[in-house]
């Protein structure tokens, strides 16, 4: 069982910041780790938190190529315009491994109104861009978010950069292309280059190979994978909140049917109701699907020992789960 960290990460690609001319882009570029059923729908638009050029607006193009990107500018707005209509999806990074969840995301995800029908893996693959006529030796600064500033420490003492913090880093690079000059850089994915026409002085420069952010993909009608599809096997993902009732041992009870019945628990975050230290609820993802047996019973001693119990979405997981379990990354 993996328990997430409080830090946020720039697992999205940018976190906050404003956002200009959001005039949505049609979904392309290279192919990457995807979403287990990507492709299959075509049309439409998928939101996303961010610039254009974001690693969250990269996800959107590599799970669903056929889809129309959507840039908001906050997670908020993302989950509205799913709401609301102007979205069919939105790609939501829910953790990263190495900066750990997504703290709005679990804060805003359980009040949604919103359903999780997916996920998706997405590598993070930082690169180092400047404007036409730079080079290496004649940059001296670096902009992009802290986060992200922090993953590429080793080209930073190697080139002897000063780190310049951004809100994200697709902003980072929109604002390097439009000031010009060949001091400055940027840290963004190769996608921003392309967009604001800098030139990609360095590839992978991040400091982990294994940096990698997993992304909730939401819809706004459940939409769970097929009872008699879980039957015949397979692996699946269930995502659910509940609220132990406020006495002791309440947490150790409800939990107590997923180790009996077998049940893997991959995620157990715990927030506050709020403002109430008395009242947690917690987001959880579990392996299996509702209709499989094991997690029937689960849920059943789940539900009598919790004040409030509610699944946001049974879905196949990802064939990147299984890729990267077995490297021993997630």
């Amino acid at each position: 069982m993996t328990q997430g960290s409080s830090d946020q990460g720039q697992v999205g690609g940018q976190v906050g910041g404003p956002v200009g001319d959001q005039g949505g882009s049609q979904t392309g570029g290279r192919a990457g780790e995807r979403e287990g059923r990507a492709g299959e729908r075509t049309g439409g638009a998928i939101a996303f938190q961010g610039l254009p050029g974001a690693y969250s607006d990269l996800a959107c193009r590599h799970a669903y190529p056929g889809m129309t990107t959507l840039p908001c500018p906050s997670f908020e707005a993302a989950m509205a315009a799913l709401r609301d209509g102007r979205a069919d999806l939105a790609m939501l990074p829910c953790e990263n491994s190495l900066a750990g969840r997504v703290p709005d995301i679990h804060r805003l995800l359980p009040q949604s109104g919103l359903y999780v029908v997916g996920e998706h893996f997405e590598r993070v693959e930082h690169c180092l861009m400047a404007p036409a006529g730079a080079t290496l030796a004649t940059i001296r600064r670096a902009h992009s978010h802290p986060v992200a500033l922090g993953q590429v420490f080793n080209v930073l003492r190697e080139l002897s950069l000063t780190p310049v913090i951004e809100a994200d880093t697709a902003g980072a690079a929109a604002l390097i292309a439009e000031r010009g000059g060949v001091e400055d850089a940027a840290i963004a994915s190769a996608l921003a280059a392309e967009i604001y026409g800098l030139d990609v002085l360095r590839h992978n420069v991040e400091d982990a190979p294994h940096n990698t952010t997993r992304f909730y993909v939401m819809a706004r009608e459940r939409a769970d994978a097929p009872a008699d599809a879980a039957a015949s096997g397979g692996d699946f993902v269930t995502t659910f909140v509940f609220r132990v009732r406020n006495i002791p041992a309440s947490l150790y009870k409800a939990l107590g049917g997923f180790a009996t019945n077998g049940v893997n628990m991959t995620k157990l975050e715990s927030y506050m109701l709020d403002g109430e230290f008395t009242a947690t609820q917690f987001l959880c993802d579990v392996d299996g699907h509702p209709a499989q047996p094991a997690l029937r019973l689960a849920f059943e001693e789940l539900e009598f020992f919790s004040a409030e119990m509610r699944v946001l979405g049974a879905y196949r997981a990802s064939p990147a789960r299984r890729e990267r379990g077995a490297a021993g990354a997630l």
